[in-house]
């Protein structure tokens, strides 16, 4: 028996080794099928810039070489081979998968693969069934009244006890902050609040550190590199192997899992009756007052709020600041606004920021440039022809650029690189009129339009309005001059790399 027992370790040790042998041919057979797939067979500009990161010798990011190659093609639109995807800025082609023929361009399984780990059956993962139940409930809870004012009524208390005061002592201390790390504490609070009914207190004087904010981070920035892979074999072999970046992400998203739990935990503690955030409106509409609804949904419905209101919302309001201190002329113009044509200060009402056109001009102007979401991709069920004549095989990605087309002349212009928040403004007496979602497809557009795009607009609204009157925002460093363009990190929403760091000066009145 004993004989029999001490062969066990070794017999286990085997095993281990055989496995790990195994793991390590499938990776090697995916790094060969992908170069006998793609490279060097596609020989191709395009694809060998790719490859090599040569792009990166003449542009910033990896967003503006797109924009480079579309402002060049014809059509608006390229091919990338050796991500099998088709690229396009044209707006017919946008209005084409979004709208016309929308079933033929769902996220897909490939898509899903990608970010499933981390959004799960969440409405910005899934097609079909479960997107068009999810999007019903999102649809019916966000168009209330009593959430929308319940919402505003957060963001209003949050820039003014939280926000300004942040921003206030960083201007008495003469200190340098990071204004993106602020609007993403500022944003997680929010969101936190008007989706599950909890305070985080991120934003708190003491600046605290956040496990969830921290790890959701580290997660969408490495879904996102999966999706940047050459080949999906890559990721998932190291996914397997348990290696490398998918170790770190699998770390991330079980901490995520963990705090979501016990977010859900909570809210079930506190009770939903009564309740206006979402995820108690969610669980009471479901029947979870009997705790019939599956943790994991809940835990799904978790993940897409953050994402869809934290990362975009901060994303907004970085890049807004950051050109607001290179225009300081139209910084100037929005506290003229917001007063109303005298110095008083004006109540920071819904009201009131629903006649602030000019403001709203120079949002969509900042988002224009510098999309939160800067591309988005679905997938072809059936091969099929876009309006522009480029014909996509079935089961190939398929991806419409926003940032590329805030820089499209065709689009905007031959000053689509400038700051120019007057060309909103053409409506009678200058009131904004808005543009085709299909040529400003920041919210996405058709079917899929973001639901949260008015609760969005609000809060970044009533932020811009708060800051401005309050205060001079001077970005120092690289980024402050106007020449400098920002350089993004990796991620599923725009991020500054190293930060946004800025001088708070208060307005002398």
């Amino acid at each position: 028996m004993e004989a029999a027992d001490s062969s066990l370790p070794w017999a286990a040790q085997c095993l281990g080794a055989a496995l790990f042998a195994a793991a390590l041919c499938v990776a090697a057979l995916g790094v060969v099928l992908t170069l006998l797939r793609r490279w060097p067979w596609c020989s191709c500009h395009v694809c060998r810039a790719y490859l090599t990161g040569s792009w990166a010798r003449d542009f910033t990011n990896l967003g503006d070489w797109y924009a480079h190659l579309l402002r060049d093609s014809p059509t608006g639109t390229v091919h990338v081979h050796v991500l099998g995807c088709t690229v396009t800025a044209n707006p017919a082609n946008v209005e084409y998968m979004l709208r016309t023929n929308f079933d033929n361009f769902p996220k897909g399984k490939a898509f899903a693969a990608v970010l499933g780990d981390l959004l799960g059956g969440g409405i910005f993962n899934v097609d079909g069934h479960a997107w068009l139940h999810q999007r019903k409930m999102a649809s019916l809870e966000l168009g209330s009244v009593a959430v929308r004012s319940y919402a505003f009524g957060i963001v209003a208390q949050e820039v003014e006890s939280r926000l300004v005061p942040v921003l206030a002592s960083a201007a008495d201390a003469g200190a340098v902050v990071d204004l993106q790390d602020v609007f993403r504490r500022f944003a997680f609070d929010t969101i936190c609040k008007i989706s599950f009914g909890l305070d985080p207190g991120c934003l708190d004087l003491e600046m605290p550190v956040s496990k969830l904010a921290d790890a959701f981070d580290t997660a969408t920035r490495l879904c996102a590199m999966r999706g940047a892979a050459a080949s999906p074999l890559l990721w998932k072999a190291k996914r397997l192997l348990n290696v490398g970046s998918e170790r770190e992400l699998r770390e991330a998203i079980k901490l995520v899992d963990e705090l979501s739990a016990a977010m859900i935990r909570e809210r079930r503690k506190l009770g939903v009756a009564g309740s206006h955030d979402l995820l108690s409106r969610f669980m009471a509409s479901s029947g979870d007052a009997r705790h019939d609804v599956d943790d994991k949904y809940l835990r799904d419905i978790v993940v897409s709020f953050l994402l869809a209101g934290r990362d975009t919302v901060s994303s907004a309001l970085t890049t807004l600041f950051m050109l607001l201190s290179k225009n300081p002329a139209v910084a100037s113009a929005m506290r003229a606004e917001a007063a109303g044509g005298d110095e008083s200060t004006a109540a920071l009402t819904y009201e009131h920021l629903k006649r602030l056109h000019y403001t709203h001009a120079v949002l969509y102007e900042n988002m224009r440039l510098f999309p939160p979401v800067q591309f988005d991709s679905k997938f072809s069920a059936g091969s099929d022809v876009l309006p522009d004549g480029t014909y996509v095989a079935g089961g190939t990605r398929v991806t419409y650029h926003p940032y590329a087309m805030g820089r499209m002349p065709r689009i905007w212009g031959a000053d689509h690189g400038a700051f120019r928040p007057d060309r909103w403004l053409t409506g009678p007496g200058g009131t904004f009129v808005p543009e085709s979602l299909y040529r400003y497809p920041v919210f996405q557009a058709g079917l899929r339009v973001c639901l949260g795009k008015e609760l969005a607009v609000t809060e970044m609204k009533a932020v811009a309005v708060a800051v401005v009157r309050a205060f001079d925002v001077e970005v120092v460093g690289d980024g402050g001059n106007a020449a400098c363009a920002p350089k993004f990190v990796s991620g599923l929403t725009a991020s500054i790399s190293g930060g946004l760091p800025v001088r708070i000066r208060r307005v002398v009145r």
